[in-house]
């Protein structure tokens, strides 16, 4: 697998980044790929390990041994076709991936592991650029037909196995364009949308057929849809935003960090008029949250020309290596420096906001904060304490609010019925993604919580197994099976 001595020959290198300076004038994706050899190059580090934790790593449960070998030995196009074999859409997961197949890799013991997110990406690029991806409409239609609500990475997974599997697929999506998250969460700097454009062209080249501006539950009626349908899959998402119950949440400048970076690539799409523009132009602009939507905001807010972006964490500053606790192969907490962070931002961790201060006309220029201590005994829930002395006033125009997401929207689920966890999340079991009403199928963030694009995708396709079984008895289409490694 691999050259048997590559990981002994050839140190890990990944991609290069524009300077910040010439990067920050748009927002082009802005990585410098590496050379066709040197990506065969970390190819052949892969090490022919006696048991690849990659796999386990991976939610979608890649072959990454086998593309590994294939770049390595220059067989591209056989790579490409192993890779598209497990994830639909690996042009996403190869840009946004936290990459945990990396934090598994056999050769992150005790070197740099083997740059699978990098080479993966460069699998799929030159697929599309050899013209290799291209649409396989089913042979046979059976008969039945399907509904997805939803379409982010979980909901179009999921749509393009049920449409393999022969069955007539409609998406639904309530925005304007497909996309979710990817079209209007994740910057254009991080992901071009014609990179969504061109896959969903593949899609309708297939015979799925997309709704936009179909809100189901709003200006569709979602019973008329489980009437019309053979089978339901709702992957809507976990969209009901964290907020933050302190003084002054209400003012002008206090802002959900994603309706914040929704406008702002609807403003790159093209998108001149807004109800309330949002710009972080000449402003002191904070972001709460520590998290990729956080770091989203301070790339963002850069290109925007902001005069100051801060960013506050409540939790502790992580170690900058792998904690004790968190053992090879286990995903660690560990400081993450992001692109976006390198652009210019000022971090504080352990730091609490305590209320959001305002002008006469309701306008946000402030924010006071108190130092925190995270006390940890066996056993119990770690606890905050707030330390005396502490507080601190900074000067703010723009809040964003990066805090996570708490759950799903309720209004689909009080029309149809279903069952909700203390989570808000609708219930169904990964035995057979059903929901409580039969024929209501349930996956990605609408299920299991927010949590990673690539688990959207794994998601997405195991649900659409379960339902060509509920459909027709049995399913030709790929479940992964196997024990998914703990999360700690």
């Amino acid at each position: 697998m691999g050259k048997i001595t590559g990981f002994l020959e050839y140190k890990r290198e990944d991609e290069g980044y524009e300077p910040v300076e010439a990067r920050l004038k748009d927002y082009k994706e802005f990585t410098i790929p590496l050379s066709e050899s040197g990506i065969k190059n970390q190819g052949a580090r892969c090490m022919d390990c006696g048991i690849p934790f990659c796999h386990s790593g991976c939610p979608l449960g890649n072959l990454i041994p086998d593309f590994n070998d294939k770049v390595y030995k220059g067989k591209w196009k056989e790579a490409a076709a192993i890779l598209h074999s497990t994830n639909n859409f690996p042009e996403f997961t190869g840009r946004l991936c936290p990459a945990p197949c990396e934090e598994a890799c056999v050769l992150g013991i005790n070197e740099d592991p083997v740059s699978i997110e990098n080479i993966e990406k460069n699998i799929v690029e030159t697929a599309f650029k050899e013209g290799w991806v291209v649409a396989h409409p089913p042979k046979e239609r059976t008969g039945k037909t399907v509904a997805v609500i939803g379409g982010g990475p979980s909901g179009l997974a999921a749509a393009q196995q049920l449409n393999r599997a022969g069955h007539l697929v409609t998406l639904f999506e309530r925005d304007d364009k497909v996309g979710g998250l990817l079209r209007y969460g994740i910057p254009d700097f991080k992901l071009d949308k014609n990179v969504i454009d061109r896959r969903i062209e593949v899609l309708e080249e297939e015979g799925i057929i997309f709704k936009t501006n179909a809100h189901v539950g709003v200006n569709l009626d979602a019973d008329k849809l489980k009437e019309d349908f053979d089978a339901v899959v709702l992957c809507g998402g976990a969209t009901v935003r964290r907020g933050m119950p302190i003084p002054g949440a209400e003012l002008n400048g206090v802002v959900q960090a994603m309706d914040f970076l929704k406008q702002n690539n609807k403003r790159v799409s093209g998108q001149t008029e807004f109800d309330k523009e949002i710009k972080a132009t000449g402003k002191n602009v904070i972001v709460i949250g520590g998290g990729d939507t956080g770091s989203d905001c301070i790339g963002t807010s850069n290109r925007h020309g902001a005069k100051s972006v801060t960013n506050f964490e409540i939790l502790d500053k992580p170690s900058e290596g792998r904690p004790a606790h968190q053992p090879w192969p286990y995903w660690p907490m560990k400081l993450r420096t992001s692109s976006s962070h390198k652009e210019g931002v000022e971090r504080f961790f352990s730091i609490s906001t305590k209320e959001f201060l305002g002008d006469e006309n309701g306008n946000l220029k402030g924010l006071v904060t108190t130092e925190v201590e995270w006390i940890f005994k066996a056993g119990e829930r770690p606890q905050l304490k707030e330390l005396p002395g502490t507080e601190k006033t900074w000067d703010c125009d723009l809040a964003l609010l990066a805090l996570g997401f708490t759950g799903s929207e309720k209004t689909i689920a009080e029309q149809l019925g279903l069952e909700m966890d203390f989570r808000t999340n609708i219930k169904a079991d990964t035995n057979d993604y059903m929901s409580n009403v039969p024929g209501v199928f349930v996956a990605g963030d609408m299920r299991r919580g927010q949590s990673l694009i690539v688990w959207a995708i794994s998601e997405g396709r195991q649900a659409a197994y379960h339902v060509d079984t509920y459909l027709m008895g049995s399913s030709n289409l790929p479940l992964k099976t196997g024990i998914d490694l703990p999360r700690v």
